[in-house]
């Protein structure tokens, strides 16, 4: 056989090898092709169908980037992106500002601190600058940095654009900061057994009265500011209708103390009357309550960031009920119950939310039965009361020994303050 021939007969062998892998490879790269196309497509659709792929959402249906979120100007259309950027933290309320640079809580140091600077930190909470209380300092570590005062204040600015970075901070002393005085109240060795409560014993309880009726029991967090519960707050459709009374514990007291007005009523948007979720209000007063004339009338502290709530310590609760036929305080020690038990079948059977707190009466006799709709549940913690619920169920109070159930604030201490601070100024 000649050369030719033989290279002939080599052609006719190879060549349907090569077609059937040219058809495989042409197949493969379709497929790929199709592949990657898809992957394209549902990348572009979730790009689309999701407004906050490339950063923040504001709450609105709008969108920002990450790097705007409070860095001191009001990029989202209500300006959600520079709320909940300034926080107290713990029992000694240190200042913490959120840095964009850093994406991290930093604490503030102390160095060229001034108190324009602390009533312009508490507004950026939501407080009103006329209820600063004061500025102190404190040693701490912090292995990630501060945040530094700069040089020249701007009252006008915002007051995230008034600090920089540094991993420098002479003696490590950095800013606590008192927006409001809280927190100061009545001994706790005193209160256990449903006793009657003493004037001045519990400064912050109120009373929210209609036409003169008693209706819900509230606290005290700021002159300004009352906290109650939504199912309460909206028995009455206008803030007129309501009057609130400060320093009160019997029939006598709404008849020696004023009558403060309310200008806005604001119950969470997410409470649902059905199951008594986000069930939670606040009452704004048209004047402020003077919690410095009167030992009778104080605030009680809101939870900070950080408090150490899983700590073992006692719990009270106050409410405003019937003794000898008339209205007066009583107060008694309850402890929490954790929401395994709280929810079995023999209790409130799977309705407790991550929002909700349980407590039982520590001591027998110690009834607190027809526990005030709104009525605080405060504890004791480094010599301060904190405000940790508002009442929001009663079914403690059919002879089932049920738990009472309170809606629990340090859920709703973001939404607490965006509202104070959205409405400071009415």
């Amino acid at each position: 056989m000649t050369s030719g021939n033989m290279l002939h007969s080599a052609n006719q062998m190879l060549n349907p090898n090569f077609k059937q892998r040219c058809v495989k490879f042409s197949v493969a790269a379709v497929i790929c092709l199709l592949l990657l196309l898809l992957l394209a497509g549902i990348l572009l659709a979730y790009y689309f169908s999701s407004s906050c792929v490339h950063g923040l959402q504001c709450g609105d249906g709008n969108c920002v980037w990450e790097s705007q979120w409070c860095d001191g100007v009001k990029d989202c259309p209500a300006g959600q992106d520079e709320d909940n950027c300034v926080r107290l933290h713990g029992s000694s309320f240190l200042l913490q500002i959120y840095s964009t640079q850093s994406q991290d809580w930093r604490a503030v140091c102390s160095h060229g601190w001034t108190e324009q600077q602390g009533r312009a930190s508490c507004q950026s909470i939501g407080y009103r600058r006329g209820t600063y209380f004061q500025s102190d300092q404190e040693q701490t570590d912090s292995d990630g940095g501060f945040l530094k005062v700069k040089s020249g204040f701007n009252p006008q600015a915002s007051i995230l654009k008034q600090f920089e970075l540094s991993n420098m901070c002479p003696k490590n002393s950095v800013v606590s900061l008192h927006c409001t005085d809280c927190g100061s109240g009545l001994n706790s060795s005193r209160a256990s057994r449903g006793h009657l409560a003493s004037l001045a014993s519990w400064p912050w309880h109120v009373s929210l009265q209609v036409s003169g009726s008693h209706r819900c029991g509230g606290a005290i967090i700021s002159p300004y500011w009352i906290v109650t519960a939504a199912h309460c707050a909206t028995r009455a459709s206008s803030p007129g209708d309501w009057a609130v009374y400060a320093g009160v514990v019997d029939p006598l007291g709404t008849l020696f103390n004023p009558a403060y007005s309310v200008s806005r009523v604001i119950a969470h948007e997410g409470f649902d009357r059905m199951t008594r979720q986000n069930d939670i209000a606040l009452m704004r007063l048209s004047k402020p309550l003077d919690i410095t004339a009167s030992s009778n009338i104080a605030a009680v502290c809101l939870p900070n960031v950080g408090l150490n709530v899983s700590a073992p310590q006692k719990y009270w609760t106050t409410r405003f009920g019937n003794d000898s036929g008339s209205l007066h305080l009583m107060e008694a020690q309850v402890s929490l119950v954790e929401s395994a038990e709280c929810n079995s079948s023999i209790a409130h059977s799977g309705r407790i939310s991550q929002d909700m707190l349980c407590t039982r009466e520590t001591e027998a006799g110690a009834s607190v039965c027809h526990t005030d709709s709104g009525g605080p549940l405060v504890s004791l913690m480094d010599g301060l009361w904190w405000l940790r619920g508002d009442s929001i169920w009663e079914e403690h109070c059919t002879g089932q020994n049920k738990p009472g159930v309170y809606g629990n604030v340090t859920h709703f201490l973001d939404w607490i303050f965006s509202q104070m601070k959205k409405h400071q100024d009415d």
